[in-house]
This record gives C-alpha cells, structure tokens and sequence, in this order.
C-alpha cells in the first residue's frame, strides 16, 4: 500500500507521522517548536529518513496559522500573520515540498484535523461539522460538504468578538483583538488572567473555568448560526484537561440559542473529538492521502 507522510505543525510541538492509512500508523517523531530554522531542519531530517528508506507517496501539513492558502500566491505554503515569534512569513510548505519532491497537501492543523473527524472519527458518516482546538491558541476547522471550507482564506473564527459573559470585563490576551475567543480562551489568556505559568492546579469548579465555557459557546452559536455544522467537536490541550467544560459548552450552547434553532437529536450535539490527540496527526495523513489523488 502507499506511504504517507503528514506533519502537524502546532504552537509548542509539531508531529510528523508516517503511515499507510488510518489503520496503519507505522512511526510517529515529536519535534518542539522553537525557531523557523530549527524546527523545520528537524522535520526534514525526519521525513528524508522516512523517504530514503521507502519513497512517500505523497506529504501532508496542516500548520498552525494564519497561513496563506492562494496558489496564486508568491508566499503560498507560508505562515502569514501569526502573532507566534520569528514564524511571520516562514516557508512552510515550500522548503518541506522541494526537500521531499512529492505532491504535497497543505492547510490549517484544524482543517487538518476535521477532515480525519469526518472520514474516521466522531464525525464518520457526516458531510459537515467543525473541530475546535483549544491549546495554544483557539482554531476552528470546518467541512462542508465533505471539504475543508476555503473563500479567500481559511476561516479563523478563533478571532471573532463575542457577547462578554455578564460581569465579566477582563480585556483578554490577543494582540490584534483582546477579547476575542482566542484572547480569552486559549491557554495562555487563561494563564495571563490568572497571573500563572500553569493550570494544572485549578480545579474544575474554580470560576475561571466558567469564563472558558461561556466564550466556547458564544463560539459554537456562532458557527451554528452561519454553518450549522451536524457536530461540534472540541479537543486541544486546554479541554484534554479539563473534559467538563464540554459538557458545559454545550449547556451554555443551548441557553445561548435560546429556543431559536433546534440542534441535531441522538447524543451530546458538543462532543470530543473520537480520534482524540490523534486527530491532528491523522489529519495531516488525511491531507497527504488527497494530495496524492
């Protein structure tokens, strides 16, 4: 069977995998993300090793973004506006494509990781639904009609403003946009709230954690009412670590709709994600596999 290489490339690790299919997982090589040059030198030298003792089929990366998606585009395959140090205008896909010279898929990690929901996870049989990652920083990751969504751009509904929790009136983290889901959700806006390097010593009933629902399912309102996905699903580390707040997310989810929209029957509408921390990693063999055609 064909081999598949396929690198999800986040905010503190990338994973490159190498696999025949879902089923089929044959190594997988942990690479911390630090530098540009440093990070990618690493996956090269992995995914080289891989190819010179069996040739790939094809390459797959689902990055963390904003990344630019335009074939068009003289800077297509690269990192655009991230506010991640010294990764601005990083040629991700490129240098990985011209060292490996195989057909080569490229999108957001979250896109990545919705595509391998659908085809083999908790979305399997569905034609539609959005993966939201909580960790780093907050992505969303869309399928349409069994598609990552594209327009001009991939959708970043990490960034969008919400309405404030009741009494809520910290300013949140981003800095392109303060409050908006990523700057007051992700893991760093928890921390930077809290004044702390960690959240393992939270427990769940400490209140920030409410804070945390609550801008979820302002989110998750959101894509109900502009996609109106049949699942959502939500993982990262962030939610890995504190599993109740998806079941709160989506007590808020329906309070927030308020009667207006009946949401799909037959199980929790806001659940986790069935490949779990895989879902990254496979999304990636997933981009590889439409990439070789």
């Amino acid at each position: 069977m064909p081999l598949y290489a396929g690198v999800e490339l986040g905010g503190t690790k990338c994973v490159c995998t190498l696999a025949r299919g879902r089923d089929e997982v044959l190594e997988q090589v942990t690479v911390p993300t630090t530098s540009p040059d440093e990070t990618l030198a690493a996956i090269e030298k992995a995914l080289l090793e891989w190819h010179h003792n069996e040739p790939l089929q094809a390459l797959g990366i689902g990055s963390f973004g904003p990344i630019d998606l335009n074939h068009g585009s003289s800077t297509y395959g690269s990192i655009t506006t991230t506010p991640k140090a010294g990764w601005r205008g990083a040629d991700v896909a490129g240098r990985l494509r011209r060292a490996l010279r195989v057909p080569t898929g490229f999108d957001t990690d979250v896109n990545g990781a919705a595509l391998a929901e659908s085809r083999w996870g908790a979305g399997w049989g569905l034609h539609d639904l959005a993966y939201i990652t909580v960790g780093t920083g907050v992505g969303v990751g869309v399928i349409s009609d069994g598609k990552p969504v594209h327009g001009f751009s991939h959708p970043e509904v990490g960034h969008i403003r919400i309405a404030r929790m009741p009494g809520d009136d910290w300013p949140g983290s981003c800095p392109f946009h303060g409050d908006c889901i990523e700057g007051l959700a992700s893991g760093p806006a928890i921390k930077a709230r809290l004044g702390v390097g960690h959240l393992r010593d939270f427990p769940p009933d400490h209140p920030v954690w409410e804070t945390v629902a609550w801008a979820l399912a302002q989110l998750c309102h959101t894509l109900v009412c502009t996609s109106a996905p049949s699942t959502i699903l939500i993982g990262g580390g962030v939610v890995t670590g504190q599993p109740h707040l998806i079941p709160r997310t989506g007590e808020l989810l329906v309070e927030s709709l308020a009667g207006y929209m009946s949401l799909p029957t037959g199980g929790a509408y806001v659940q986790a994600p069935g490949l779990g921390a895989q879902a990254g990693p496979l999304g990636s063999i997933a981009l590889a596999m439409d990439a070789a055609g």
